[in-house]
């Protein structure tokens, strides 16, 4: 199914209703009942004693934005960033960009510059009101992580299990056979001590040992079922390079860093709902323990992004990128920000997106065609128009010299670059050249035209938009049958904008760009990755299901007043929808246009 699609409202004046949701309500509760008003905040993350001799904390709520470094944010993603970033902006407060950098060996510093970049392209930042950077890395805590965990095995709460990866698996049931305890579940304190230091001090292989939570092996709930929360890995860190050979897990790192940095609602997907049992588990012991202060973080979660046509899973991602069966991340048919951003999406069209789709728990599908119409909204007053001809065949007015004198006399035209400036602006005008030659689309002439066809046909008549009326005389071949050029005459007096210009009623109007003026350029038609709507569900071989048509390139003629477009400058093509000059392959000397979207979904139709 696909999920309504709420809007903001107004209330009566120019101030923007949000949609209320499940988050906003418990929000708009705990700021009603006072639940974090008496916060400090010791100014940087920190265990309880840091913060609580900092000042009462003056942002109303923390919530935070907590990627793994480990690829390129996607468009699931920027709903996490928009609502996270948008929930701390309008309840009063700060939103932190945190890194869960936990696993050195697939994290990389590309991936934490490309996150960063995207959060601002978005148009979010992590500072707070005075000032404060709130951009930090779970890295930087591992020394107060390692000792929670020193904490955990000192109350009895944690022991090193030396058992083997399959024996731990075997051992831990199902959901319907309880799990066995592990031989090594008795040990004492001192020797769990001892053997934990051993894991840090590089003692112990890869494999030979983890630390696990003492909680229950019988528990329903599998993953209360002595959950490993460290393991041993000699690996290189992109943060503390070889300082550590033990790495926390990420179910017992991430409680701990909200903790740390005291979020008041820790915001997530529907998949680790089953893991909010255990992160309240550590965090009631640990706040016992007094190493973090109260009130702790609260999770709750949310049912994440699925979009037609579209995978979110990062490993999936990153065989299509490994595999080269895309250019790369930001390969704009890519469902990446950089992706989104290169293709020719706006910040705005997905800022929208994410508002208009809501908040919920409910699985459910949204059409691909609403973030398109969010893009639509956003470029329609503010796109230049512009026209192109992708499947260029030549025109050829064959009275040109005997109506103007001159084999090479052009005629100067324009339109309006904006149909509907913005109020109290002038519109914008956009202005070319009408020749003897013309380039016009190959499917706007037909020798035998089909029933209804209204454009180029021996003996009929259409206007070259923004010029004058023509009458279709004919066309010349090759040897092949395939048409080389189309002919027709001016009809004189009949130019745009004249008195003449409805002396001739016509039923058609094309695009067309001047031989004489117009710009050679590389148009991208991109279109969806996948041709199955769910690609990514039931099991599916989402590689079968690669759109053969994904990408056509074509060599096109542009107007000229592209001639001035810079990269990453979008415009409205007249009749074929909105495109974007390409933010890295586009030259003045060389212009290369991407399809961003059509003027309306017709996607499987």
């Amino acid at each position: 199914m696909n999920a309504p699609a709420p809007s903001a409202s107004h209330n009566g004046s120019d101030e923007v209703v949000k949609p209320t949701n499940f988050l906003r309500q418990i929000i708009e509760s705990d700021l009603e009942k006072g639940s974090y008003a008496q916060r400090h905040w010791g100014g940087t993350p920190g265990d309880a004693q840091h913060h609580q001799q900092g000042p009462i904390d003056q942002a109303k709520i923390r919530t935070r934005f907590p990627p793994e470094p480990n690829g390129y944010l996607h468009v699931g993603h920027a709903k996490s960033i928009c609502l996270n970033f948008g929930l701390a902006r309008d309840f009063g407060g700060v939103c932190h960009l945190r890194f869960d950098d936990t696993n050195p060996e697939k994290e990389d510093q590309e991936y934490v510059d490309g996150i960063i970049d995207a959060v601002r392209w978005l148009g979010f930042d992590w500072k707070d009101p005075s000032g404060e950077q709130n951009l930090y890395y779970a890295s930087n805590y591992f020394d107060f992580m390692y000792r929670c965990a020193v904490y955990l095995i000192e109350q009895g709460l944690a022991y090193v299990d030396e058992q083997s990866a399959d024996e731990m698996r075997a051992n831990r049931g199902d959901f319907t056979r309880p799990g066995v305890n592990s031989p090594f579940r008795d040990r004492s304190v001192a020797e769990n001590l001892e053997r934990f230091a051993d894991m840090k001090d590089g003692k112990l292989p890869d494999g030979a040992a983890v630390l696990r939570a003492k909680i229950d092996m019988t528990a329903p709930n599998i993953n209360l079922r002595d959950p490993a929360i460290y393991r041993v890995r000699h690996a290189e860190h992109h943060n503390t390079g070889n300082q550590w050979c033990i790495y926390p897990m990420y179910t017992f790192a991430h409680p701990i860093e909200d903790a740390y940095e005291h979020i008041t609602h820790s915001i997530c997907t529907l998949e680790f709902e089953d893991q909010r049992p255990f992160y309240d588990w550590l965090l009631d012991h640990l706040r016992s323990g007094g190493l973090i202060d109260a009130p702790q973080p609260r999770q709750y979660e949310f049912s994440r992004l699925n979009l037609t046509y579209v995978i979110t899973s990062k490993r999936k991602l990153k065989h299509l990128v490994d595999n080269q069966l895309v250019s790369g991340w930001d390969d704009p048919r890519m469902p990446t920000v950089v992706g989104l951003r290169r293709r020719g999406y706006t910040p705005a069209s997905i800022r929208n997106f994410c508002e208009r789709i809501g908040v919920t728990k409910d699985y459910a599908w949204i059409d691909y065609a609403t973030l398109d119409g969010c893009l639509r909204e956003d470029l329609e007053n503010q796109a230049h128009r512009a026209m192109v001809v992708l499947d260029p065949v030549k025109l050829e007015l064959s009275n040109w010299a005997e109506v103007f004198g001159s084999a090479e006399h052009l005629e100067a035209c324009s339109l309006p670059a904006l149909p509907h400036p913005a109020e109290g602006q002038a519109a914008p005008e956009r202005h070319f050249s009408l020749g003897r030659e013309v380039w016009i689309e190959r499917e706007d002439f037909a020798e035998v035209p089909p029933k209804g066809y209204k454009r180029l046909f021996p003996g009929n008549k259409v206007r070259l938009k923004g010029g004058y009326v023509i009458e279709c005389t004919g066309c010349e071949k090759d040897a092949d049958g395939v048409i080389t050029k189309v002919l027709a005459t001016v009809v004189p007096d009949t130019k745009s904008g004249t008195p003449g210009a409805d002396s001739v009623k016509v039923k058609a109007a094309i695009t067309w760009v001047g031989v004489a003026d117009g710009v050679q350029a590389e148009v991208r038609l991109y279109d969806r990755l996948f041709t199955d709507p769910q690609p990514d569900a039931g099991g599916k071989d989402f590689l079968a299901l690669l759109n053969p048509d994904s990408l056509k390139v074509v060599t096109a003629y542009v107007e000229p007043s592209l001639k001035a477009a810079q990269p990453d400058d979008k415009f409205q093509f007249e009749r074929f929808g909105y495109f974007v000059a390409d933010r890295h392959d586009h030259r003045s000397d060389k212009p290369v246009f991407n399809k961003i979207t059509g003027l309306k979904d017709s996607w499987g139709k």
